[in-house]
C-alpha cells in the first residue's frame, strides 16, 4: 500500500520518500498531485545525512464495517508474532505439553472430594437440594434395586441348594446365603444399580450444565457450584445407599427362602435359623460401611466427570459413559480392599450351621 486518500487526509509510505544527497533536500510527494498540490522540502544543511529505512512486507485486509457499511482496512506485518510470546526467546521444555485428560480428571476427583469434606464439616450444605437428591436416590431407586436383589438371590439359591442338598448340608444353605448377601452381594449389587441409574444421571446433568455455562452463571450470582450441586448429591448418595443395601439384603434372603422351600423342599424355618446362627452384627455393619464408601465413589466420580465435561453434546455422552465405567471399577477395587481388611481373620462362622 503506497498511498491512500480519504477526503482531505492523505498518507504516504517510505516508497514516496526521495532523498537528494547532493542538494540535501528531502522531497515528499503525494501519489496524486491533483488531490494535493503541495511539496514539502526539508533543508538539511551542507552535510549529507543517511536515513536508514527498514522495509517491511505488509498485508492489507479489507473487512466490511457493520456499523456504517463502509469497508475498513487494516495491515498486518509478516514478522508479527501472533502467538503473543516473546519473539526473541526459544520455547522452553514442556511449554507446549498439556496433561492427559484422565490425569487432570483424576486430580479433579481428589480436589472435589476434599472440597466436599471441608464444606460438610463447615456446614455449608444446601439442605433443600440435599433432600431432593435424597428422595431421588432413595425412594425412587427402591423398585429397581429390590427387583435386582430378588433375582440375584434366586439365582444363587439355585446354585447353592443343589450342591448342598447332594452333600447333605441342607442346614448350611441359609448361613451361606446370609454371609454371601451381607458381605458381598447386597452392597455390590445395590451399588452397581445405583451407579447405572443415579451416577449416569449426575454426570449427564452436571455435564450439560457445564457445557451450557450454567455453572458459570451460578458463580456470577455468588453461589458456589460445589455447595449447590456437588455436596447435596454426595451426601444423599452416602446416606441412602446403606438403607437400600439393607432392603436388598432382606429381599434377597426372602426370595431365596421362598424358592428353596417351593422348589427344593428346604423349609423356610431351616434357612432362617441357619442364617441367624451364621450372621454376626459386624457382617451387617461392614455391609453398611461398604455401601457408604461405594456411594461416595459413585457420587464424587460422577460429579467430577460432569463438571469437567468438554465438547458439547458429544462430550456429555462420553462423560456419562466414562463416569459409569470408572465408578464400577472403583467399586470393585474398593470392595476387594475392604473385604481384605474386614474379613481376613474370619472363617469359623459356618461351624454353627452344621
Amino acid at each position: 500500500m503506497q498511498a491512500a486518500t480519504y477526503g482531505s487526509v492523505f498518507c504516504f509510505s517510505h516508497r514516496n520518500l526521495r532523498i537528494n544527497a547532493q542538494t540535501s533536500l528531502v522531497k515528499l510527494h503525494a501519489l496524486h498531485p491533483s488531490q494535493l498540490d503541495r511539496k514539502f522540502e526539508l533543508d538539511l544543511g551542507p552535510h549529507i545525512h543517511n536515513f536508514p529505512i527498514n522495509r517491511k512486507l505488509s498485508r492489507l485486509y479489507v473487512l466490511p464495517n457493520t456499523n456504517d457499511g463502509h469497508p475498513s482496512a487494516s495491515t498486518v506485518d509478516d514478522g508479527m508474532n501472533t502467538n503473543h510470546a516473546p519473539s526473541g526467546t526459544s520455547p522452553t521444555f514442556l511449554s507446549n505439553w498439556s496433561p492427559p485428560r484422565y490425569l487432570w480428571r483424576g486430580l479433579s476427583v481428589l480436589i472435589l472430594a476434599g472440597q466436599v469434606i471441608m464444606k460438610t464439616l463447615k456446614g455449608k450444605v444446601h439442605w433443600r437440594n440435599t433432600l431432593q437428591q435424597l428422595e431421588r436416590v432413595g425412594p425412587r431407586s427402591v423398585g429397581v434395586c429390590l427387583l435386582t436383589a430378588a433375582f440375584v438371590g434366586m439365582a444363587f439359591t439355585i446354585q447353592f441348594v443343589r450342591e448342598f442338598t447332594r452333600l447333605g448340608l441342607n442346614r448350611s444353605v441359609g448361613g451361606v446365603l446370609a454371609l454371601a448377601f451381607s458381605r458381598e452381594l447386597s452392597p455390590v449389587v445395590t451399588s452397581i444399580v445405583v451407579a447405572g441409574r443415579i451416577g449416569s444421571a449426575f454426570a449427564a446433568e452436571l455435564g450439560t450444565m457445564q457445557v451450557s455455562e450454567q455453572t458459570d452463571t451460578l458463580r456470577v450470582l455468588g453461589s458456589d457450584p460445589v455447595d449447590y450441586l456437588v455436596t447435596p448429591r454426595v451426601i444423599a448418595t452416602c446416606v441412602a445407599l446403606p438403607f437400600l443395601t439393607l432392603l436388598c439384603f432382606t429381599i434377597g434372603m426372602a426370595s431365596s427362602a421362598l424358592l428353596a422351600d417351593s422348589v427344593y423342599g428346604v423349609s423356610i424355618n431351616i434357612i432362617l435359623d441357619s442364617a441367624q446362627r451364621a450372621l454376626r452384627p459386624w457382617d451387617i455393619i461392614s455391609a453398611m460401611i461398604k455401601s457408604q464408601v461405594f456411594g461416595s465413589i459413585i457420587s464424587i466420580v460422577s460429579c467430577a466427570w460432569g463438571v469437567t465435561t468438554l465438547g458439547g453434546a458429544k462430550g456429555v455422552g462420553e462423560s456419562t459413559t466414562s463416569a459409569v465405567v470408572i465408578s464400577l471399577v472403583g467399586i470393585f477395587v474398593a470392595d476387594f480392599a475392604l473385604s481384605y481388611c474386614f474379613f481376613q481373620g474370619a472363617g469359623d462362622q459356618l461351624k454353627n450351621c452344621i
